[in-house]
């Protein structure tokens, strides 16, 4: 089977696919070189898998809930990539802001990206349910 069809059997719907499972290796590329101190691969990879959530959001934007699920996925890296750093750098158990040590302070992005999805499931999808 020749490269252009396998890439053309993704649903026409869904033509972010191919990147979106690409994002994924990023991350996971980016998680692994943590878990096993790669700092340089790690902080490379912190890069594209940024990029990448990036890109994904402003491509998919069509769809209220993609925007929604992608802003907490770019929240998510953020605050994973935040606590990457805070552990290499040696500033995870430091007080940096009030009492809240480096890793400690991955849990704002965390949490906005919790609150963005908690918008969407209690409020935004009742409201596109009782519409449709």
């Amino acid at each position: 089977m020749n490269k252009d069809k396998v890439l053309n059997t993704f649903p026409l719907n869904r033509k972010l696919r191919f990147t979106e499972n690409l994002h994924i290796v990023f991350w996971l590329l980016k998680d692994l070189s943590w878990c096993l101190e790669f700092k340089s691969l790690a902080l490379i990879m912190t890069f594209p898998t940024l990029a990448v959530g990036i890109y994904i959001l402003i491509k998919d934007k069509e769809d209220i809930s993609e925007i929604y699920h992608n802003l907490a996925i770019i929240l998510w890296i953020i605050a994973n990539s935040w606590w990457m750093c805070s552990e290499f750098f040696h500033f995870d158990e430091k007080k940096i802001f009030y009492s809240l040590t480096g890793r400690e302070l991955a849990v704002i992005p965390f949490g906005l990206g919790i609150i963005i999805l908690a918008v969407f499931y209690l409020i935004i999808y009742p409201k596109r349910r009782l519409n449709n």
